[in-house]
């Protein structure tokens, strides 16, 4: 059906699109139509961070950002979907147009600038949502006009909100449309807020009776000498799982496009090399008891597999379903679950 649907979703402006299609989504849970949209995988159980995944293929952040849609996005086959990011105020994000496709080149170029409804406005939704499918992240940021030296406010507020909701949490300090927000993966200020962060988790552990695992997403432009300090800091701290990457402020592949030149996070299939070679690194550097999802450029089953040959336990994919539709969670699914079954046997090889 998406290939049916997508040319009429192509023809309008992007973020019109994003939210018809968040809207068909929902109207086929209610009706029980879900299975026309997309074929379930079969289960995959999958361990991490302390939890049991029905299946190692996420949904990243950002295309749900406030928690409006999750039943009928875990609906799809996801083992997990991420929500936000949240801010603790709501939000309006960076001025239209801020979302372009580039077609040719599987690949995304957004500015969104964390447009959301807030905290409290998510914390309700997640509340209303049924949950029966997978498990749910929460993405959380700070406000674009809270300086970084006040940056930890802002995440702590949210960790205290979404505690109780959240199987995971996820710390969003890698998004390259929040001027200045990059910044926080510096060494010593990456640090300063992750103590504090796990400091905070483990009160929060203590006061609801359990541990919720928080993890710490980073940029696929850091240099190695950066994802050297990155990794160090986060295996010091012992960070519960690290997500590589978020989008990129290069330009791979896409240099002939008349889009090349817009400001934002470029994502899609270019993006695989660069946020793999980061996962490598990071996979070589970091403890085995940290796992790590692997996101960027996932756009067919053999990218969730070179994501899983690479080091990720699970993996995430956002832009690929724009071009391919929710057929891509079931191949990414059975993709991986031959190279585990063919890894176990010692015959599968690096794809």
């Amino acid at each position: 059906m998406y290939a049916l649907a997508r040319p009429l979703l192509f023809a309008l402006d992007p973020e019109r699109a994003h939210g018809l299609s968040l809207a068909w989504l929902d109207a086929a849970h209610r009706l029980g139509a879900s299975a026309l949209l997309a074929r379930r995988p079969p289960p995959m159980p999958t361990q991490a961070f302390g939890l049991e995944f029905p299946n190692p293929v996420g949904l990243a952040a950002g295309m749900d950002k406030n928690g409006e849609h999750i039943d009928a996005l875990l609906a799809l086959g996801f083992g997990f979907v991420e929500i936000g990011t949240v801010t603790p105020r709501p939000q309006p994000g960076n001025p239209r147009p801020r979302l372009f496709r580039l077609p040719r080149q599987q690949a995304i170029i957004n500015r969104m600038g964390f447009n959301n409804l807030g905290v409290d406005e998510l914390v309700r939704n997640v509340e209303r949502a049924r949950r029966g499918h997978g498990l749910l992240g929460i993405n959380i940021g700070k406000n674009k006009d809270t300086p970084n030296e006040q940056a930890a406010r802002d995440y702590l507020h949210c960790l205290e909100r979404v505690y109780p909701l959240a199987d995971y949490v996820t710390v969003n300090i890698s998004s390259p449309n929040t001027a200045g927000l990059r910044e926080l993966q510096e060494e010593q200020a990456l640090r300063q807020l992750v103590a504090q962060l796990r400091e905070a988790q483990e009160g929060l552990a203590a006061r609801h009776g359990k541990r919720v695992p928080m993890l710490v997403k980073v940029a696929p432009d850091l240099g190695d000498a950066d994802i050297d300090a990155a990794a160090r800091v986060l295996g010091e701290l012992a960070v519960d799982g690290v997500i590589a990457t978020n989008t990129t402020i290069a330009r791979p592949g896409v240099e002939d496009s008349p889009l090349a030149s817009e400001a934002g996070g470029l994502s899609g299939a270019p993006l695989l090399d660069q946020s793999t070679l980061v996962l490598r690194r990071l996979r070589a550097r970091l403890p085995e008891s940290i796992p790590l999802i692997g996101v960027g450029g996932i756009t067919s089953g053999a990218d969730a597999a070179a994501k899983m040959a690479a080091g990720a336990a699970l993996v995430q994919c956002y832009s690929g379903l724009v071009f391919r539709g929710p057929e891509l969670v079931r191949e990414c699914v059975d993709a991986m679950r031959r190279r585990r079954d063919g890894s176990s046997r010692g015959t599968v090889s690096t794809p």
